[in-house]
This record gives C-alpha cells, structure tokens and sequence, in this order.
C-alpha cells in the first residue's frame, strides 16, 4: 500500500477566492477580480497580473494570494519562489487559509525559504484548524512522518480523516492506508477498502491500485481477481506504473474470457466516471 503526496494548485486558489467572493458579496474589488479572473481563464496571465498587482500592493489578501500562485507556477511571471513566498506570506498573515497551507508548503518543500518542516507544520497546522483540506492532508502527512512534529499516526489519522470526510482523495487514499496497516487506528481491512474506493471513484490511480491489490488478496472484500485485474487495468491506464505489473501478474490465473470480461468492465467503469465499477 502506498501513500500518495500532492501539490496545491490554482485551480484550487482561483475556486477558494470565488467562494470568498460569494460569502461576501459587497467587496469593493470583486468587479476587478472577476476581470482577472476572465483574462487568466481565457489564458491571458499577463493580463491577470496586471489586474491583480494593484489589489495586492494595496493589501487585498486574496489578489495576494492569487499573485502567489503566479510566481510560484510562473503563470504571466517568470517562476520566482522566493516572490511566491513573498506574496503567501503577506496574505497568511491576514489568515488566508490558502496562502497560509501553500506557505506550509513552501517550507515544507524549501521553495523560495529555507526548508523548515517545523515551521511549515506551524503554517499547514493554522489553515488545517480553519478547515482548510489541503493543509488537513498535508498536516497528517507530517504526522505521519514526523516532519516538523513528533512522528504521530493517530494524529495522521484526525487530520488525514478531517481531508478525507471532505472529499480529498489524496486523504481518503491515505487513509485507507492507515486502516490496511493499523497504523493509528485497529487495523481494519474493510474500512481500509471502503476509503480505497472513495478516492478510486474520483478516479484517483493510487487508490485504484490500492483496491485492486485487496481484491487480488481479499483483505476486507470478497477475493476476486477479476475485480482486481479491473481495477489494476483502470490503475495503470491512469499512468500507475506498478498496476501494469500486479494486472499481468493476476492475468496468469485468469482464462481468456475472464480477462476479456474484466477490460469490458474497466472500458464501462472509466466511462461512467467511476460510477458504475460493479
């Protein structure tokens, strides 16, 4: 079983600022943002920049963040850390929940700072207790590491689980590896299974992985390597390198029509969006 790590995202940033937008609808500069906003969606970056620089040299949080993000993805700026960082931090310190986890994850991965895992644990630790997924997620992966915090799987599990109940795949996939492993909680085949499959349903390939390895060894579900080979066939068309070896591995003990039957099933299963997998 394997933990996945991921990295923040604009998407996430421009979506995170539009509900702030929505929650308070009579902020003065929401006509300029949504004019950035056009322009970064229809790829003008530069525009976007110019739009948003003002806001954010005026102290506006949010086109702070959204600056932030630019350095750091180099979108209408040359890529520049050490400006990203300048920019989430300003805006973290007004409590930005998205600046402060993607400074969290700038110290955590020494982009633009020095790395420091006890102080990007301080900055994931203030946007996790505001609800903030992504800095949950990334809470728990220190925890479970003991980065910047004493190695604590319980922990990991609170917050992977506080992710998880969101939707995060990266959190439901982790913890389903916690509950496969008994780390922090009973260990738990079934339980581990289920998250497995909340993560796979969002087509999520770590996960896929994941339960097609406990349906080829029936830990916590009914064992069937037809299912497994559908979901390492699903895995590995999703770019897991390891699925395509556990797949042909299980194609051994599968006849012909089996094996057809389960691609016939994986073809459905990726159409429907993960939906209709049984």
């Amino acid at each position: 079983m394997r933990h996945i790590e991921e990295t923040t995202s604009m998407k996430r940033i421009i979506r995170a600022v539009v509900m702030a937008l929505l929650l308070a609808p009579g902020m003065l500069w929401a006509n300029d943002f949504y004019a950035g906003y056009d322009a970064y969606a229809a790829g003008d970056y530069e525009t976007a920049y110019e739009i948003w620089l003002p806001m954010a040299e005026k102290g506006d949080a949010y086109a702070q963040t959204l600056l932030g993000s630019m350095y750091q993805y180099g979108e209408g700026v040359v890529q520049d850390y050490v400006e990203a960082a300048r920019w989430y931090r300003l805006a973290a310190e007004q409590g930005v929940t998205n600046s402060q986890s993607n400074l969290g994850f700038m110290y955590h991965q020494g982009q633009g700072v020095a790395q420091d895992y006890a102080e990007a644990a301080r900055w994931y630790r203030l946007a996790a207790e505001q609800g903030d997924a992504d800095a949950q997620y990334a809470l728990g992966v220190m925890y479970s590491h003991g980065q910047g915090v004493p190695q604590d799987y319980a922990e990991a599990v609170r917050w992977y689980r506080l992710a998880a109940e969101q939707g995060y795949a990266d959190a439901q996939n982790n913890l389903g590896v916690m509950y496969s492993h008994g780390q922090g909680v009973a260990q738990e085949y079934a339980e581990a299974a289920r998250w497995f499959r909340l993560a796979a349903e969002q087509g999520y390939a770590g996960a896929q992985y994941n339960l097609g390895r406990m349906y080829g060894l029936g830990d916590g579900v009914i064992q069937d390597f037809s299912t497994a080979y559908m979901w390492f066939n699903i895995a590995a068309r999703n770019g897991d390198s390891d699925a395509v070896n556990n797949r042909d591995l299980i194609a051994e003990a599968l006849p012909p029509e089996a094996i057809a039957a389960a691609q016939s099933r994986a073809r459905i299963c990726i159409k429907s969006g993960y939906q209709d997998c049984d």
